[in-house]
């Protein structure tokens, strides 16, 4: 089982940044990623849509021998999840944003939260945010439009820092310290909000506690491939394949999925 490789899926090229901090920790792991960029962003669509979603990617990631699978979405995580545990015979890890860290740090009592409305609107981040950040000025944003941009190619383009601009506005009004970045797509983002925000500022993403937590888990389920030959990554998405290429290694392939 230890050779079997770690699934990972999310509602297009967004989790990938979630792949690069895997990747970078556990270079022997062979994985297979999954983008179901036709249905992206997951954000607007309702928890049933979420649900049937996750379950379809899942089982294609387990049909293909998976040992693990990484909910490498946000809004899947916090909204499917739950029932992923329950129906499967696997670990899953998934993402939330990382509001602790955030709210434990921050000097001037507030901080941001850039993600989707499927995020902002479930109870696992109510419940998160609650625990964590209750005496804590927290200004939401929903980034409507962000996905759509990066899935499209877009990344830097005048519409991205326009959209991006209206979002932070309120965010560094209140005088946030810490913006924390609630969508595995946004990390893609960070040269540009570093630009747009003032310079004390830090961005939290989950990319590198959902990397440890990953292999603290095949840790503890003894699947740790210790093999050190070339491990084999495999990257699927049934939208453009250019989008991804453009955020990988040229070394790695993308191919075309249509499921």
């Amino acid at each position: 089982m230890s050779k079997q490789p770690i699934g990972i899926f999310d509602s297009g090229v967004g989790g990938t940044s979630i792949w690069k901090e895997i990747h970078t920790l556990l270079p022997n792991e062979n994985t297979i990623y999954l983008a179901d960029s036709f249905n992206a962003p997951y954000g607007q669509k309702g928890k049933e849509t979420i649900i049937n979603l996750s379950i379809k990617n899942t089982e294609y990631l387990i049909n293909k021998g998976c040992k693990l699978i990484v909910v490498a979405c946000n809004t899947a995580t916090t909204n499917a999840i739950d029932l992923l545990r329950n129906t499967y015979n696997v670990p899953f890890i998934g993402i939330e944003p990382a509001i602790k860290p955030a709210a434990l740090q921050t000097k001037s009592n507030a901080i941001g939260i850039l993600a989707t409305k499927g995020t902002l609107s479930s109870a696992l981040f109510s419940k998160t945010s609650g625990m964590f950040a209750s005496n804590i000025n927290v200004i939401e944003q929903v980034g409507e439009g962000i996905v759509e941009l990066i899935e499209n190619g877009k990344l830097q383009s005048e519409e991205m820092k326009t959209l991006l601009k209206t979002y932070l506005k309120s965010m560094i009004d209140a005088h946030i310290d810490y913006l924390v970045l609630g969508c595995t797509h946004y990390p893609y983002l960070i040269s540009l909000l570093t630009k747009l925000l003032p310079s004390h500022v830090k961005i939290i993403d989950s990319g590198e506690a959902v990397a440890r937590q990953t292999k603290a888990i095949l840790e503890k389920n003894d699947l740790l491939n210790t093999e050190t030959s070339n491990s084999k990554n495999h990257f699927y998405t049934n939208g453009d394949p250019r989008i991804m290429q453009s955020l990988l290694n040229s070394k790695f392939l993308v191919e075309y999925l249509d499921f």
